[in-house]
């Protein structure tokens, strides 16, 4: 995949600072997450999160709902609450994402989840994020990740859209096989692993 860009008022930086960011996969059914905000915003933040855990625990408050949000009510395990946001809707909550269009709203929902010693994701806004939502592609029981620090979520986007094409279908049934591999073989951990390893050489391009 070649990714090219030309503008020559722009220089390549060669001192740019790798990205820290630590990934983790949560399991969203065993927490409770709170969105504050109904229109658009809230729509893609909650496309995403269901695209990868459509068995997230999510409750949204919003004084109105986009239809669509509406929707997902009766596929998904959501619950809408029709009103202004208070800190009061933090209670039980171990994640939040603020997806308002009023800037002083985000500001302080981002106070009051600090003050909870919470996680917090405000969109657009990475100074305020303790965590961001990358681009994902799912195969199966197989998970990729991709960060771009906050910088640019269009690269995240190509880069999802490139792995959702090359990576194929059978990959789920090599993970089933290698797992019961993995049950069957014996020796001490280094020997376990060198034999995984040699065994999925053949796999490498």
């Amino acid at each position: 995949m070649n990714i090219s860009i030309n503008n020559p008022k722009s220089t390549l930086r060669m001192d740019v600072k790798q990205n820290s960011l630590y990934p983790v996969f949560l399991k969203m059914n065993r927490i409770q997450t709170l969105i504050v905000g109904g229109g658009d915003v809230a729509l893609e933040k909650l496309s995403f999160l269901l695209k990868s855990s459509p068995n997230a625990n999510i409750v949204i408050v919003a004084p109105s709902f986009h239809t669509t949000l509406i929707e997902y009510t009766k596929e998904y395990p959501i619950k809408l609450i029709s009103d202004n946001y208070d800190q009061s809707h933090l209670e039980g909550k171990d994640l939040v994402i603020a997806a308002t269009n009023r800037i002083p709203l985000n500001q302080q929902i981002f106070d009051d989840v600090k003050k909870r010693g919470l996680l917090i994701n405000v969109a657009d806004s990475p100074s305020l994020c303790d965590f961001y939502l990358g681009g994902i592609v799912t195969k199966g029981d197989l998970k990729i990740a991709f960060s771009t620090n906050g910088k640019s979520p269009t690269t995240a986007k190509i880069l999802r859209q490139f792995f959702e094409g090359i990576l194929p279908e059978q990959i789920e049934e090599l993970i089933y096989n290698l797992n019961l591999y993995r049950k069957e073989i014996k020796g001490t951990l280094k020997q376990k692993v060198e034999q995984l390893n040699t065994l999925t050489k053949q796999f490498l391009p």
